[in-house]
């Protein structure tokens, strides 16, 4: 055994327990196969669905579209600059947890330059040296660690996930530098910022996102496709699909 192996070994015997524990809470499941849904609590998802869309409707998108133009402009995108800024550090601890150290690596370099250079993150010259990084979170360790998504969910306020992903949020919010290391109320920044960059996005693609809410026959079908198909696209589940794209279109689109 060399000496990578031994530290490979080591970093799973540490971090071991929390993914199992994270693992436990999203359903220990193989993965379902890309074109598969798994939406056993449909009709309680719907209603909070149709709760969701009120917020959308009387309070998020109203605010979006009087704060943010359909594009964004460059206080809008140092918002999100910002906001994916103060994330950077669990997207370390991620890369870490994932054994990608060569990632963990690039994201911590691209937070060091955008934290100094750019100016707490508002601004994003590390994108312009070439050092993109990679957002990750920790429903993409429990995949790499072999977790199957679990259940689609779509909770009040925080939209179509998954019962894997829902778990990951949550141990996130616990394992994130920023919120361990700063002082409350500091320590909610990252929080703020990343409800404003929603805000922002929700502005930006305003026209997309209506269609989507607000142009389909079935919205909570079209949403669910969609988040699952982009979710997994993201964990590379996609590639090489041979099952038919169809299932991925609106089944109630005229």
């Amino acid at each position: 055994m060399n000496l990578s192996d031994v530290k490979a070994f080591g970093l799973r015997q540490l971090f071991l327990p929390m993914v199992v524990v994270a693992g436990l809470l999203s359903g220990c499941t193989a993965p379902p196969a890309p074109a598969q849904i798994n939406d056993p609590g449909e009709k309680f998802n719907r209603s909070m669905h149709q709760f969701n869309l009120g917020l959308d409707t009387y309070i998020l998108r109203p605010i979006a579209t009087t704060v943010v133009r359909p594009g964004g402009g460059p206080v809008s995108q140092g918002v999100v600059n910002f906001a994916r800024n103060l994330a950077g550090p669990t997207d370390i601890v991620n890369s870490v947890l994932q054994l990608r150290l060569g990632r963990a690596v690039e994201n911590t370099l691209r937070f060091a330059i955008n934290t100094t250079i750019g100016i707490g993150g508002i601004f994003d010259p590390a994108t312009a040296m070439g050092v993109t990084g990679k957002d990750t979170d920790f429903g993409e360790t429990l995949h790499v660690w072999g977790f199957g998504e679990g259940q689609y969910l779509e909770p009040p306020v925080i939209g179509p996930t998954t019962s894997r992903d829902l778990s990951g949020l949550i141990v996130d919010i616990a394992i994130n530098p920023m919120q361990i290391v700063l002082p409350a109320p500091d320590s909610y920044v990252g929080t703020v910022a990343g409800a404003a960059s929603k805000v922002v996005d929700r502005g930006r693609y305003v026209e997309t996102v209506d269609s989507i809410l607000y142009g389909s026959a079935d919205s909570y079908a079209q949403a669910r496709i969609l988040y699952l198909q982009n979710r997994r696209f993201q964990l590379g589940q996609t590639a090489g699909d041979a099952a038919s794209s169809d299932q991925f279109e609106d089944p109630y689109a005229e």
